[in-house]
């Protein structure tokens, strides 16, 4: 199968999150969402990424819709197997998924005061994970699930942000930290982005522009350009 990305999307990272993991061969093309292929328009109904190309050439958007196929058709599911214990999976992981772009947004605050209003709306969800996890490893016991997967982008970046700012998004969430730590301790984070992430990651979302850049800066002694890899008004280019 092969995936249609661009480099700092969490959608897309969190297809290539359930590919990693369940070890599943995949192939990947990135492209300019700035300037976007006719080829692509073409075959994504939406114009946005991720997009995934089944081995029989059959189209399929939208990461949720991606990441059930992919569970479905692999053979070592991350899926538990009771109907309803599914549909409370599925449903958590649609929490995470409908709060990527609120984290996007969060992250691209140009100043201290949008900061903690775009902060505080991620952190409802984020309180309501933490009244979820208990002291297990990840979010449904000691195995990897689905759960897990769909909220790994958003762990991943809160993680950069802090190591980069220290600005850490879960200061107030002791168990979503402690999932946020063995999640990365997987390795799968780092081998569902490109080599070239973490500077993707920091030239747009920590760039002299943002609050959360001006914090890097001062943190770290330098700052970085902004990169126009998506438009910095319009953070709706991946689902």
């Amino acid at each position: 199968m092969k995936i249609i990305s661009f480099k700092i999307c969490p959608f897309v990272q969190r297809v290539t999150a359930l590919l990693e993991a369940t070890n599943t061969p995949y192939d990947i093309e990135y492209i300019d969402l700035s300037h976007k292929p006719q080829w692509f328009l073409d075959i994504s109904p939406n114009a946005q990424v991720p997009v995934l190309v089944t081995d029989d050439d059959q189209v399929l958007f939208e990461s949720d819709a991606i990441t059930e196929y992919v569970d479905e058709v692999i053979a070592n599911s991350l899926s538990r197997t009771d109907p309803v214990e599914k549909a409370q999976d599925r449903a958590w992981s649609y929490l995470a998924a409908k709060n990527y772009l609120v984290q996007c947004s969060a992250q691209r605050s140009p100043n201290a005061e949008q900061l903690q209003e775009r902060g505080e709306k991620l952190s409802a969800a984020f309180s309501k994970m933490e009244k979820r996890l208990g002291d297990a490893k990840f979010v449904n016991g000691d195995e990897l699930g689905m759960i897990d997967i769909a909220w790994l982008p958003l762990l991943h970046r809160a993680h950069i942000v802090a190591q980069e700012s220290g600005y850490d998004f879960l200061a107030n969430f002791p168990k979503l930290k402690n999932l946020q730590i063995n999640l990365l301790a997987t390795g799968i984070a780092e081998k569902s982005v490109p080599r070239d992430f973490d500077e993707r990651f920091a030239s747009f979302y920590l760039s002299e522009s943002t609050h959360l850049g001006e914090m890097a800066q001062e943190k770290n002694g330098m700052g970085c350009a902004a990169e126009a890899e998506c438009r910095v008004d319009d953070l709706s280019c991946c689902a």
